[in-house]
């Protein structure tokens, strides 16, 4: 089985991720999208994050109608902060039937030259490229690149950051988020503060 990995903090899971998500689980050579929740990302600020159990959370109530679709939080259970390269390794040995591929935005190619061991994903693992806006100039070695597939998603340009931001502000981010995502967002007052 084909499984596209989509890497996120999910603070929170939006329309945007699930967009994006359907996109590749429908019109790539994918069966199945991993929505894997990072407990840390190296290179974020943790005290922005919500408790790994809530955003979890909120994956499974976004995707539950979505069979393609599934919440993973295999990151969970591996030493933090964590890499891509790290996480690869521990899949592909779990589930060694298994093909483990990478789904990511443009903006995200552009630093992929800074991941570590960046060379070995490359050389493993295909990656399923988004188009964003703003993304900048690809690195060369990129373009072309056999194991790097441009997918014809649609661009959205929405981010967990606006979202928290506008709830803070208590501005209306309702369309934004799957209604059962809002519903759990709003009963438990996040990002109020």
């Amino acid at each position: 089985m084909k499984i596209g990995l989509y890497f996120g903090t999910f603070n929170p899971i939006h329309i945007g991720h699930l967009i994006i998500a359907n996109h590749m689980a429908e019109h790539a050579d994918l069966d199945q999208i991993w929505m894997v929740v990072t407990p840390h990302n190296p290179h974020k600020q943790k005290s922005s994050l919500l408790d790994d159990y809530h955003r979890l959370h909120m994956v499974h109530l976004a995707t539950e109608d979505y069979p393609k679709i599934q919440p993973s939080d295999i990151e969970f259970k591996l030493p933090q902060p964590n890499y891509t390269v790290n996480t690869l390794a521990h899949l592909q040995e779990k589930f060694p039937k298994h093909e483990f591929s990478l789904i990511m935005g443009e903006d995200n190619l552009n630093s992929l030259h800074k991941w570590k061991n960046y060379e070995i994903i490359l050389q493993n693992h295909d990656i399923y490229v988004y188009p964003r806006l703003n993304s900048g100039e690809i690195d060369a070695q990129f373009v072309n690149h056999r194991k790097i597939h441009r997918v014809g998603a649609p661009v959205i340009e929405l981010s967990s950051t606006f979202i928290r931001e506008s709830i803070k502000n208590s501005k209306n981010v309702v369309p934004m988020l799957p209604n059962k995502v809002w519903e759990y967002v709003e009963h438990n007052n996040f990002y109020k503060k």
